[in-house]
């Protein structure tokens, strides 16, 4: 599959089979994330992987609830290890690399036939409680990952003349 093809299918998957992700499959979409640019190519980030199933139900009420966290066979939890570095745009560059790396991540596990989520809603501190991640580390965003048990429709979008402008914001 190409990228994107990969971009066209992609969808949030919120139930999952409950079969093990390979380890190689796994591997090359951890690898998407290590070769993924970041500010000043600094790769200032850890990603903690969780596959052990307590973890995974204990992290369900630090993300609101959501039941799918607990049954997906693979979390990974996306973190900055820098401090508050502003760009000269004016954007955390914690934010954007992390941010670029789970889209590679996800990219990579839909070329795989693996299902993502992009998770945003949780509380940052229960996460960090749960994983032992220090206070010094920001949680940037969170992914679930496994075999799709859903094939949920495309969402409406927006369509390109309302996104685009051309030279200028007028």
């Amino acid at each position: 599959m190409d990228v994107s093809k990969a971009i066209e299918v992609r969808r949030s998957i919120r139930k999952y089979k409950d079969t093990v992700v390979e380890d190689d499959k796994l591997n090359k979409i951890l690898e998407s994330a290590r070769i993924s640019p970041s500010a000043a190519n600094r790769q200032e980030w850890k990603f903690v992987v969780v596959k052990d199933k307590d973890t995974r139900i204990k992290l369900v009420d630090p993300c609101m609830g959501q039941k799918f966290v607990g049954e997906a066979p693979v979390l990974i939890a996306a973190c900055s290890t820098e401090s508050e570095r502003i760009m000269p745009c004016g954007q955390y560059a914690y934010t954007v690399d992390l941010s670029i790396a789970l889209s590679f991540m996800i990219l990579q596990a839909t070329e795989l036939e693996l299902g993502t989520c992009w998770l945003g809603a949780y509380d940052e501190k229960l996460v960090r409680n749960v994983l032992k991640i220090p206070e010094n580390i920001k949680i940037v965003g969170m992914i679930t990952l496994g075999y799709p048990d859903e094939d949920p429709d495309a969402r409406p979008r927006k369509t390109i003349e309302e996104i685009i402008l051309k030279d200028s914001w007028d």
